[in-house]
């Protein structure tokens, strides 16, 4: 194979990457340190719907992990993208927290159960049996059913918890329709974000934790991608795959030199 252009951008998943359950993972300060100085484009992607950039920015802060607003893209963004894109100036019902109705209100989306375009469901950590039940009947009356991603559980201090790939399982199971999933693994939410800073795939690397949604993601949109050891994958675990990252490292301080 040819060899591959020099990575002049990077984009990064947060949690098991540069953050695990809440305390920075060694080597993730200096890896955004001497991105920052680089001034190459770089995103942390995550694909928690819940927060808005400017959330994330103030928890990572508190962390001692400087990344600016604008170099944060959340599913919930890519979300929204993807609307503006298909129907601007359209109409959501929204299963979800400020990350994703933020997002929606700033392209100009009106959130309303009358006769909405699509119902879009996002990580909380409310779902409410009568809010289902309401998406359920709009999307049998015609609702185009989208989901920010496609993760059956997410993390917490006790263990895992019902993610929004599992409600929209629930949803689909009554329905008949299955949602279009805009975050990892689509390859979408890596080039509306690769767009976002001005990047190319070519010249652009993946970091992440997981095999099905960071890898995945990465190398269908052509991207080199590095799978980190301090997340959920394990060493064993990645033959299971019928394909593999570029390269394995064992964390994110095994990249800094890489910049």
């Amino acid at each position: 194979m040819p060899d591959r252009k020099p990575i002049e951008s990077w984009l990064t998943d947060m949690d098991g990457v540069l953050i695990h359950e809440g305390v920075p993972i060694p080597g993730a300060d200096a890896f955004i340190k001497k991105l920052r100085e680089s001034g190459k484009p770089f995103l942390v992607l995550t694909n928690n719907s819940i927060y808005t950039p400017r959330d994330l920015h103030a928890r990572l802060n508190r962390m001692g992990l400087e990344v600016p607003i604008e170099n944060i893209w959340t599913s919930a963004l890519a979300t929204a993208q993807f609307l503006d894109d298909q129907r601007p100036g359209g109409s959501a019902y929204v299963l979800g927290e400020a990350g994703l109705t933020t997002a929606l209100h700033d392209i100009g989306y009106i959130l309303t159960d009358h006769e909405p375009d699509y119902v879009v469901l996002g990580e909380t950590r409310t779902y409410s049996f009568e809010a289902m039940t309401k998406a359920v009947r709009l999307i049998n009356d015609g609702a185009r059913f989208i989901c920010t991603n496609p993760d059956e559980t997410g993390p917490s201090a006790e263990g895992p918890l019902p993610a929004t790939g599992a409600v929209a399982a629930l949803i689909t199971k009554a329905t008949g329709k299955s949602p279009y999933f805009a975050g990892k693994p689509n390859p979408l939410m890596m080039r509306t974000g690769l767009n976002a800073i001005g990047a190319h795939s070519e010249t652009s690397a993946m970091i992440g934790d997981r095999m099905d949604t960071d890898v995945l993601a990465g190398m269908e949109a052509g991207m080199q991608t590095f799978l980190v050891l301090t997340g959920l994958t394990r060493p064993a675990q990645i033959e299971n795959f019928p394909y593999r990252p570029s390269k394995v490292v064992d964390s994110i301080a095994d990249l800094v030199d890489r910049i």
